[in-house]
């Protein structure tokens, strides 16, 4: 068992970098009300009893940013590339006034599907058992509310709630983290080009539905009522697509990401309407889109704050 026990939370900041930095240098910032531009910031936490592991968030400031700018949590895909994905909102982030927060969950400490797409809820989230669930503290989703507040406080936003995106693996975690994370503050959700879903179904067993794991307590109204986007690219359906899941259980949802998409939110909107709920959910298709993460940036950025 991988221990990840995230104690405590403080940041790693670096007090002779420039806060107006356009590029990434080799030193981390830090950051205050003034900080613009582009840059990273080193945010550790313990990991197990000896030593403290730093997390490289890379972040985007638009220079008209303010007090009430809106801020964007990003997930990356399984490339671990967040920096590559902050690049990618720059622009749209300047022409909307967001702001952009890409956390790395790096291989080395939430290794792979387990630690990362699946939240490092279970050692083995493949095959769930309450002796091979891990501790809160240690879940990959637990460490997204102290990392909101830490950077809210240190530049002075004070939005309550933040917005969600995540793609391909990143689209996963997304759509795990409200299932996992109910009561987390964040408001609006975007959850794109995942391989395959946790279906809100609790007779087919975890990961691929609820049964046999902690989501079988779910509270089905306030799952329904988040704003939620299913955002899938319309050419995203290659059933041999590099890093698709392909086994009985994930083909049961369709053979491609497209047809999982409208699977995942055809499940979700049967569910609520047996069971007489509000539903909040969209499935939104990427017009002349693939699996391309930029793509899907361009698409959300406007979706969300192009008002």
């Amino acid at each position: 068992m991988i221990k990840k026990s995230i104690v405590s939370f403080f940041a790693i900041l670096c007090l002779n970098c420039s806060n107006n930095s356009s590029i990434d240098g080799s030193e981390p910032i830090a950051l205050d009300s003034n900080t613009r531009g582009s840059g990273f910031f080193e945010y550790a936490y313990e990991f197990g009893l000896l030593s403290s592991s730093p997390m490289n968030v890379y972040y985007h400031i638009p220079p008209n940013s303010n007090s009430s700018t809106p801020i964007l949590i990003v997930f990356h895909g399984a490339g671990r590339n967040a920096n590559e994905y902050r690049n990618s909102f720059i622009n749209k982030a300047n022409l909307h006034s967001f702001i952009v927060l890409v956390p790395e969950f790096s291989a080395s400490t939430f290794p792979g599907g387990d630690g990362y797409n699946l939240g490092n809820v279970y050692v083995d989230g493949d095959n769930p058992t309450l002796s091979s669930l891990n501790p809160e503290e240690e879940w990959a989703f637990s460490v997204i509310e102290p990392l909101f507040d830490f950077f809210r406080n240190s530049v002075g936003n004070l939005n309550p709630s933040y917005d969600v995106f995540g793609h391909s693996a990143g689209g996963q975690f997304a759509h795990r983290f409200v299932m996992f994370k109910p009561n987390a503050n964040f408001d609006r959700v975007v959850a794109s080009g995942s391989g395959w879903y946790t279906m809100p179904d609790l007779a087919i067993n975890f990961p691929y539905g609820f049964q046999n794991s902690l989501l079988t307590t779910m509270d089905f109204i306030r799952l329904y009522n988040i704003e939620l986007t299913v955002l899938i690219g319309e050419f995203d359906d290659n059933p041999n697509a590099s890093g698709l899941r392909r086994n009985e259980f994930a083909d049961a949802q369709g053979i491609t990401r497209y047809e999982r998409a409208q699977s995942f939110f055809d499940k979700a909107s049967s569910s609520a309407q047996g069971l007489d709920l509000n539903f909040n959910w969209n499935l939104e298709v990427n017009d002349d889109a693939g699996h391309d993460f930029t793509l899907a940036i361009s698409k959300v950025s406007d979706l969300l704050f192009n008002q």
